[in-house]
């Protein structure tokens, strides 16, 4: 009986730090990718990390001729649009990192 419990803590252990590499690496790969959200018909874009952080805005420059104030409108949509590849970037990669790994139901990733 001793030895059966042993070899079920063994395997959990070795279950949980397979699942520990495999979010490390989901997260590296994360933090490499880079989305690009629009608006506008493409007006405005903007390139957003897996970490969330802007790293370039391209507004076409008839547009702030035109209406500045749709310039503020397009450029929040365009940072929405990217947060939200963000997110779907990042669950993909999550699944992919915890497939055949037994959570319970609802559990939540940290990410």
């Amino acid at each position: 009986m001793r030895g059966g419990l042993g070899n079920l803590l063994q395997q959990a252990q070795k279950m949980q730090e397979e699942l520990q590499r495999n979010m490390a690496q989901a997260q590296r790969e994360l933090e490499q990718t880079e989305v690009t959200g629009s608006a506008g018909g493409g007006m405005v874009s903007v390139v957003m990390s897996g970490r969330h952080e802007a790293r370039r805005v391209r507004i076409d420059p008839q547009l702030l001729k035109d209406d500045p104030e749709m310039v503020e409108d397009l450029l929040a949509a365009a940072i929405n649009d990217a947060v939200n590849k963000v997110a779907e970037v990042s669950q993909a990669r999550m699944q992919k990192a915890t497939a055949g790994m037994p959570l319970p139901p609802g559990m939540k990733l940290p990410f």
